[in-house]
């Protein structure tokens, strides 16, 4: 059964898990003094989310957006859930095929510092999530 019943759900759920990454700009300092655009996308949910960090505070935009990423990170939001969770790891998912890019792939490396707080964030927005209890609900 997937996490995310809809695309609002995980806007929701995301939009907390930004709130509390940008609570600690000095752990994403690395990302927000990249200059880059990075645009995740959703596949099962239709979902889209835009990081801007090309000067702090970082910025996050919930839905279609037009312009050009510098890099564009597609899969499912079941992936990313897990990922975040910690039960899956990003490159394996990356180089097993599950996360296709586009841009230049090299600048993935910049994201490290914020996928890594987000990934904090995302344990503490859904508490059950390191213990197997999705629900993004609570």
């Amino acid at each position: 059964m997937p996490v995310y019943t809809d695309a609002e759900q995980f806007y929701t759920v995301l939009q907390r898990v930004f709130e509390k990454v940008k609570e600690r700009p000095d752990a994403i300092q690395s990302f927000t003094s990249s200059n880059l655009v990075i645009r995740l996308r959703l596949t099962d949910l239709d979902a889209e989310v835009l990081l801007d960090g090309r000067q702090p505070p970082m910025e996050v935009f919930f839905g279609t957006r037009p312009g050009n990423a510098d890099l564009e990170l597609t899969m499912t939001a079941d992936l990313l859930h897990e990922v975040w969770c910690g039960r899956r790891k990003l490159k394996d998912a990356f180089f097993g095929g599950q996360i296709q890019s586009s841009g230049n792939i090299f600048l993935a490396m910049k994201l490290t510092d914020l996928f890594r707080e987000a990934e904090r964030a995302y344990t503490l927005v859904m508490p059950g999530a390191q213990s197997g209890e999705d629900d993004p609900s609570s």
